[in-house]
């Protein structure tokens, strides 16, 4: 190569060195004044330093959305993938291999590979449960999610049964217990906890125990793990009746007050939440006239005819006394 042509090279690199230089320069100063650039994280801005002109707003902030003040708790709170839940006995720490037979595109896979995917899929299952605690812990895990969804129970309440059977499984509760009485009682205690109470017929009816197995295993749970359950509250029963029977919140303000006059006057002592609940949507909707058959109510609360119209009528009475 001669040595213009070399002289040339140069001075073109040089040339886009320069040019480089100076779109870098011009993302680092103040398009006013030339200043100096920052970013200021809290706000999402880019500003001068100099003059205070705000260069760019609403920047992504690409950070993680948690705070950390030293490197061990950094350490502990970076994660990838999918949070862990407590509602799946390997904490969804595993993988699971999915069971539509298709590739990423989207595309059948072949008889070949349907054959080594279920395989796959056997021995992933074999592992996940390495022993009879963990298969334990699924099979009563599984049992709460389904009785949980066919009582419309929400997340919080299931994560908070799957903790409490935990702790039961931890402590050695189990002997003698069925693992469907023990996930009931798990799972009523939860709903309970969490002010969203469904009464012992409703759990009974989509559990696989009878009631006395499920009384019996709840009251044996809550004494040996020291859970602090309150009374329930026939006013936390309300809403759920209200609006399974399509009536309007004026009906739901009305019982509520039959309520808290009957706890004034000492009468809902000794008697069933659900019942008083029952009633107590059953008078409103009369004294509103929103008129409800005693029929429609009991199949709504699980409860006898009978035993709304003596809590209605003691009800109307506590109502009469005040007034």
């Amino acid at each position: 190569m001669s040595d213009g042509r070399r002289t040339r090279e140069r001075e073109r690199t040089e040339t886009e060195s320069e040019q480089q230089t100076e779109e870098v320069d011009e993302t680092v100063q103040c398009p006013e004044c030339s200043g100096h650039l920052v970013n200021d994280e809290e706000h999402g801005e880019t500003v001068c330093q100099d003059c205070g002109l705000v260069v760019e707003t609403d920047e992504i902030d690409r950070g993680p959305e948690w705070r950390a003040f030293d490197s061990r708790e950094k350490d502990e709170k970076s994660r990838v993938g999918a949070p862990t839940t407590k509602m799946m006995h390997d904490e969804g720490l595993s993988t699971n291999i999915g069971w539509q037979d298709k590739d990423a595109y989207g595309r059948q896979l072949s008889s070949r590979q349907r054959e080594k995917m279920q395989r796959l899929r056997t021995w992933n299952e074999r592992f996940r449960t390495r022993d009879s605690k963990e298969r334990n812990l699924k099979q009563a895990l599984g049992e709460i999610d389904r009785m949980a969804s066919a009582l419309g129970l929400p997340e919080n309440v299931r994560e908070t049964a799957s903790v409490i059977y935990r702790r039961a499984l931890a402590e050695d509760l189990l002997p003698g217990r069925s693992i469907e009485g023990v996930s009931t009682a798990s799972l009523y205690a939860a709903a309970r906890q969490a002010g969203t109470p469904r009464s012992l017929d409703e759990i009974t009816a989509v559990s696989r125990v009878e009631k006395d197995e499920i009384a019996r295993t709840y009251r044996y749970v809550v004494r040996e793990l020291g859970l602090e359950i309150k009374p329930a509250d026939p006013e936390q029963y309300v809403p759920r009746f209200v609006s399974e029977l399509e009536l309007s919140e004026e009906v739901e303000r009305r019982a509520r007050k039959l309520l808290k006059t009957a706890k004034d006057e000492g009468i809902h002592s000794g008697k069933s939440p659900v019942g008083l609940a029952a009633a107590a949507v059953y008078a409103a909707s009369l004294l509103t006239n929103e008129k409800v058959t005693q029929n429609e109510v009991s199949r709504v609360a699980n409860i006898s005819e009978v035993t709304i119209r003596n809590r209605y009528h003691e009800l109307l009475e506590a109502e009469g006394a005040i007034a």
